[in-house]
């Protein structure tokens, strides 16, 4: 399947994985000229830098690894271009974006996926595995940690200027990667979020050298809908790191916080332990499959398995696990996250918006 992607700089870890899963790139589209002219003759592809003479080009399907706030509309002209998209996170800004997405993927019937690779590290994968066997019941709770605090430098770099869109966003919005690995695990769907925000403390010796003054991070209490409840933090406090715990109806499952974070602890209590059950293991779980290839690529290895979905997708046409609804429900935990916050962490509804759309 031939394939275009726009956004030259996040956009070049989706191509390392792409001929192993079946998709050969054909264009690439930027309006950052130089590096897209020294991408496009890396890859010897074709290069544009108008979106629209882009999707032109002959082609299956389109990877948005464009800026975070720009996902919905450009997804939406590539599904009326007819090509199949795959889109970083996160999938809308708005509750309005969240709707025409929803009735663009129904319309067309094109796949969407969005490219959420939190969820494919490997102690996730094994705690899926896990959950689907009934190691620890059904969830009551859970908590998603994605915490990426840089050095000053470093921020000012990427994002250079008041007007970048990273020193604009709601402080609720980068919200999937704690969240969406608890939604894989265990198949839930968020249908209320409460939220509050944490300001930036003047004691931060770093905050007097930011364009970014507002708040740092938020703390996201989302109802699921089996009742249970998850709390997601993110993403500038102090502590570097991704930790997911998931506490079910017989037992518990995390990735350990300290030494290797790699390691997966299981624990049951010892009133209620099954025939071969012990009272606690912690181990190293592998990837299920393809591991030697999953190694080699970003993010754990989610970048491998988000191009390896999403060409299955196209090639089955049955829509991804992360489809269009979840991926609109995380953004409207966000959005409405958002509006809590605000309100001092008052209770938001999600929209069903599978059923609402159709």
């Amino acid at each position: 399947m031939r394939v275009g992607v726009i956004g030259v700089g996040r956009g070049r870890a989706f191509v390392g994985s792409a001929k192993t899963v079946g998709m050969e790139l054909v264009a690439l589209c930027d309006t950052w000229e130089e590096k897209l002219e020294a991408v496009g003759k890396q890859f010897n592809v074709s290069t544009y830098t108008d979106y629209d003479k882009f999707l032109e080009h002959d082609m299956d399907a389109v990877i948005l690894a464009n800026y975070f706030h720009q996902h919905a509309p450009f997804a939406i002209k590539a599904l009326e271009a007819g090509k199949h998209v795959m889109s970083e996170t996160t999938a809308v800004i708005t509750m309005a974006e969240a709707a025409a997405l929803v009735n663009k993927v129904e319309k067309t019937g094109k796949i969407y996926m969005l490219a959420e690779n939190y969820p494919y590290f490997k102690y996730n994968q094994e705690m899926r595995r896990l959950y689907q066997a009934g190691e620890i019941g059904e969830m009551v709770y859970g908590e998603g940690e994605y915490l990426h605090p840089d050095a000053v430098e470093t921020r000012n770099k990427r994002s250079a200027g008041f007007n970048h869109w990273r020193n604009n966003l709601p402080v609720t919005y980068y919200n999937t990667h704690a969240l969406a690995p608890i939604m894989h695990i265990t198949d839930t769907m968020p249908v209320m979020v409460n939220a509050l925000s944490i300001p930036n403390s003047p004691k931060d010796e770093q905050t007097a050298l930011l364009p970014n003054k507002a708040d740092t991070s938020s703390v996201i209490l989302t109802r699921m809908n089996n009742d249970s409840v998850v709390r997601t933090i993110g993403y500038n406090l102090r502590g570097h790191g991704n930790w997911y715990r998931v506490h079910g109806t017989r037992g518990l499952m995390e990735n350990l916080r300290t030494l290797d974070t790699q390691m997966l602890r299981v624990k049951h209590e010892v009133f209620e332990l099954r025939e071969g059950e012990v009272e606690e293991k912690i181990y190293k779980p592998d990837f299920p499959f393809m591991a030697n290839v999953a190694n080699t690529t970003g993010h754990g290895g989610g970048d491998f398995f988000t191009d390896y979905y999403f060409a299955e997708a196209i090639r089955t046409g049955v829509q991804p696990y992360f489809d269009v609804y979840k991926a609109v429900a995380m953004s409207a935990v966000a959005i409405q996250g958002f509006k809590s916050a605000h309100e001092n962490g008052a209770p938001f509804e999600i929209p069903d918006f599978k059923n609402s759309m159709s």
